[in-house]
């Protein structure tokens, strides 16, 4: 019988919530069903030690805080509601497929902007804070420096800036609609009612944090986003209906690398959270999810294949600045000379960055190359 993680409740996190922020008003509460699903799966399945449980408590505790500050910065700002965000690619495709890279490059053009790492940690200015976002900035460093000591490896798999662009599913986190939680803990559970899950409501709130953020920073005025996460894969229909003009940049590369690749990102993240960290039954999940997730994406994209640009991983690797040149077209900004710099700067920048070596095989969880391009076949032939 699985052993019971007790301490969390979705009740007890909703009042102490409350009780730290001063408010109470959640607006639309439509986001419970999410959080009682997650709560549940964590106490039944995720296995956290003390410490584990006490991380999450903070962490989805402050989550349910940022709702409700997001709520009262609205009623205090109505034209906040009314503020463009006009998205111009939304970035995804299977985890490790050279979709980071290819994010951080267009972040980098002049004529787009993405979310930052310490604006999705901390979304809302404090109290008496200025437009410098001094504290919230103070906070994302410690914050880094703590999570890389709790996780040294993480930052061979997937570099950290506290200050560069990062995965908007962060804000996503947020409406407990999120591929981080599978990704943190062992909750198949949670995981697979997210698949079956309506996220349109999700993602109507991932505009609201768009608002707020463009609200709150008058340079991004006429520049577009790009957004990026292999959440979005699970979602694609709300993200074409939220983002009407985006077009949606898929990275490809073979899931026989791919998988994992990430099974080990997971295997790293996790161990934060729980002790009993199993690499085989981590490695088969995630072959089985992005294998059902793929499968049902294939019928969706066949309904809208205009909205669509294909990057393989080969090619981003091999010739990144004429990649990112070429989806600038496609979603209607020819790149320049500015954007071909500053695609540049950004290689120089992250070639002198430290990247430790990342290694894993198949094998390491519970997988095989030829078990792997049996089951992606259906993908590989169409894509590869």
């Amino acid at each position: 019988m699985t052993p019971v993680s007790t301490g969390l409740s979705a009740d007890v996190l909703v009042d102490a919530a409350q009780v730290k922020s001063g408010l109470s008003d959640f607006g639309d509460e439509w986001f419970r069903e999410p959080l009682d699903v997650l709560v549940g799966s964590i106490n039944t399945e995720a296995r956290l030690s003390p410490l584990g449980l006490e991380l999450s408590r903070r962490r989805l505790t402050a989550l349910l805080v940022d709702r409700l500050r997001l709520r009262a910065l609205q009623r205090e700002h109505p034209e906040i509601l009314d503020t463009e965000v006009p998205v111009a690619a939304v970035i995804l495709g299977l985890p490790r497929t050279g979709s980071t890279l290819m994010h951080r490059l267009l972040a980098a053009s002049p004529k787009l902007t993405a979310t930052l790492s310490w604006e999705v940690t901390y979304p809302i200015p404090f109290p008496g804070e200025g437009p410098d976002a001094a504290e919230r900035k103070h906070r994302a460093q410690e914050r880094e420096k703590l999570f890389l000591q709790m996780s040294p490896d993480f930052g061979a798999v997937h570099t950290v800036e506290w200050d560069g662009p990062e995965e908007e599913v962060i804000l996503v986190d947020r409406s407990f609609t999120s591929m981080s939680y599978d990704s943190f803990y062992w909750v198949p559970g949670y995981g697979d009612w997210l698949r079956g899950a309506d996220q349109t409501k999700a993602y109507a709130e991932l505009r609201e944090w768009l608002q707020v953020l463009r609200w709150q920073d008058p340079a991004r005025a006429g520049r577009r986003w790009v957004l990026k996460s292999p959440h979005h894969l699970t979602a694609i229909n709300p993200v074409l209906d939220t983002f009407p003009d985006a077009k949606i940049v898929m990275t490809h590369r073979s899931p026989t690398s791919a998988v994992p690749s990430y099974a080990s990102m997971v295997r790293t993240i996790s161990g934060q959270y729980s002790d009993e960290i199993d690499p085989v039954r981590i490695g088969r999940y995630w072959h089985r999810r992005f294998e059902a997730s793929l499968r049902e994406f294939a019928s969706v994209r066949a309904t809208r294949p205009d909205r669509f640009v294909d990057v393989r991983f080969a090619d981003i690797t091999t010739d990144p600045v004429a990649q990112a040149r070429r989806v600038l077209d496609e979603v209607g900004l020819t790149g320049d000379a500015q954007d071909g710099a500053a695609f540049e700067a950004y290689l120089e920048r992250n070639r002198t960055e430290s990247h430790g070596a990342h290694t894993y095989t198949a094998e390491d969880f519970g997988l095989s190359t030829r078990e792997l391009e049996r089951d992606f076949a259906f993908y590989t032939e169409e894509y590869l």
